[in-house]
C-alpha cells in the first residue's frame, strides 16, 4: 500500500490533482464506455482513494446547464464541501463563475467551509466561455476582455476580504464590485488565504495570473507553447514583484497502459467514438470565445476536432503511454516550471488508484535522483514527443 505521507514529503515535489467528475458524461466528449460515476457516492470513493495514493488536490467543475454531452451537473461549491467532509487531507478546488456569483458571497461561503474543513478549500475563478449558458440563466454576456477584467476585480476582492485587518475591513471601488469597510468574520483558516486558481491563454488571462492569482492553469499544448506561456506570465509578474510567487498547473488526460501501442489504441478509440454533434457544438462555442481575445489566442482558438474531444486539450499533454513514459514526461514538464499536474481519466473506478500506485511513485523516484530540475537535459531526453 502506498504511504501518501512518505510519498509527498519532499517540499520541492510536483503536486498531483484530478478533475472531479461532478458532471455526467465523464471527461471526454465520446460515446466510448466510461466507468466513471458523477454521483456523490462514486466521487467519495474516488476522493478517498486519491488521497490515499498520493493525490493532494481535486478540482470540481462548474456548469449551470446541460451542454456538450454533460446532461446533468452537481454544483461545485456544495459538492466540494461534501468531498471535504469525507476526506482528511485532500484539498478541493471549487470552480467559481463571476456573474452568477458575487465575491462577497463566495468570500463568506468559502471562509466558513474553510473553517469546517481545516483549511482545505481553494477556488478556481473561471471567466466563462459558454455564451448560451450565460443567456440561459439571465446573465449579461461580456466581451472577452471585460470578462477577464471582471475576474480580475473578483480575485482582488476575494483576496482583500480574506486578508483585510479586522479593525479596518475591506474597501474597494471597481467597475464591477464595490465594498465599504466590509468586515468578514470568521476569516479563513488557510494562510494567508484560500488559494486562488485561474487560467487561460490570452493576454488578459496572463495579466490576471501575473498580478492576482496564486496559480495559473494551462491547457495542454506543445513544448514551445508551455515554455513561452510560463516565461510570459513570469515576465509580467515581475511588474508586481511576483515572478517567483505565481505557480503553474497543466491539464492532462492520462492513458496509462502496459504498452504504448495499447495506450494509443485507447486514445484512437476515444476519438473515433467521439460524439460528433456535441464536439462540433463545443468547438463552435469555445473557438468563438478564444478568437475573441485581443491576440486571437484565447483558450481553444487553434484546437482541432480531436483535441476538443477532451475539454481542456488534455490529449496534447501526452501523458499517454506506459507508466515509465508518462513519468518521464511529467518530470520534463516539471523542469519547464510546472508545479501541479491536473489529471483526468477514462475509467475513474480503476485508473485513479492505478495512477497513484504505478505512476506517482515513479515520479517521486525520479525526483529523488534529481530529475525535473535541468530543463535542457529533460528536453534532450524527452522533448521530441512535445514538438509540433
Amino acid at each position: 500500500m502506498v504511504d501518501a505521507s512518505t510519498l509527498n514529503s519532499d517540499p520541492d515535489r510536483l503536486l498531483f490533482a484530478y478533475w472531479v467528475p461532478n458532471v455526467s458524461g465523464g471527461l471526454v466528449v465520446s460515446k466510448i464506455p466510461q466507468n466513471t460515476g458523477w454521483d456523490l457516492k462514486s466521487n467519495v470513493r474516488y476522493a478517498r482513494t486519491a488521497e490515499s495514493v498520493g493525490f493532494e488536490y481535486a478540482l470540481t467543475q462548474i456548469r449551470f446547464a446541460a451542454s456538450y454531452s454533460a446532461a446533468s451537473q452537481h454544483e461545485s461549491v456544495s459538492f466540494s464541501q461534501a468531498l471535504l467532509h469525507h476526506t482528511e487531507k485532500l484539498k478541493v478546488i471549487a470552480a467559481i463563475l463571476p456573474g452568477p456569483w458575487n465575491p462577497a458571497v463566495v468570500a463568506k461561503q468559502v471562509a466558513s467551509i474553510d473553517n469546517y474543513t481545516d483549511g482545505r478549500l481553494a477556488v478556481n475563478i473561471v471567466s466563462g466561455w459558454n455564451k448560451s449558458e450565460f443567456h440561459a440563466i439571465g446573465e449579461w454576456w461580456l466581451d472577452h476582455a471585460e470578462r477577464y477584467r471582471r475576474s480580475y476585480e473578483f480575485m482582488k476582492c476575494l483576496r482583500g476580504i480574506w486578508t483585510a485587518p479586522e479593525d479596518e475591513g475591506f474597501t474597494f471601488a471597481g467597475d464591477f464590485y464595490r465594498f465599504r469597510n466590509y468586515k468578514l468574520s470568521p476569516k479563513p483558516i488557510a494562510s494567508p488565504h484560500p488559494e486562488i486558481f485561474q487560467g487561460g491563454n490570452s493576454d488578459d488571462a496572463k495579466n490576471n495570473g501575473a498580478e492576482v492569482s496564486d496559480w495559473y492553469f494551462m491547457n495542454g499544448m506543445d513544448l514551445e507553447g508551455f515554455r513561452a506561456q510560463i516565461a510570459d506570465v513570469k515576465e509580467r509578474a515581475k511588474n508586481f514583484g511576483r515572478e517567483n510567487v505565481v505557480k503553474f498547473a497543466v491539464n492532462a488526460f492520462v492513458i496509462v497502459r502496459d504498452t504504448e501501442e495499447e495506450a494509443i489504441r485507447t486514445l484512437q478509440e476515444i476519438q473515433g467514438k467521439a460524439d460528433v454533434e456535441a464536439v462540433e457544438a463545443f468547438k463552435k462555442e469555445v473557438q468563438n470565445a478564444g478568437a475573441s481575445s485581443s491576440n486571437k489566442q484565447g483558450m481553444w482558438a487553434t484546437s482541432t476536432f480531436n483535441d476538443l474531444v477532451q475539454y481542456n486539450d488534455g490529449f496534447k499533454t501526452k501523458l499517454i503511454g506506459t507508466k515509465e513514459q508518462v513519468a518521464e514526461r511529467i518530470v520534463l514538464l516539471k523542469s519547464l516550471g510546472v508545479n501541479l499536474m491536473l489529471t483526468g481519466f477514462l475509467n475513474y473506478e480503476e485508473e485513479v488508484e492505478a495512477f497513484g500506485k504505478n505512476v506517482i511513485p515513479l515520479v517521486r523516484e525520479l525526483e529523488k535522483r534529481g530529475r525535473g530540475k535541468d530543463e535542457a537535459f529533460e528536453i534532450e531526453r524527452t522533448g521530441d514527443v512535445y514538438r509540433k
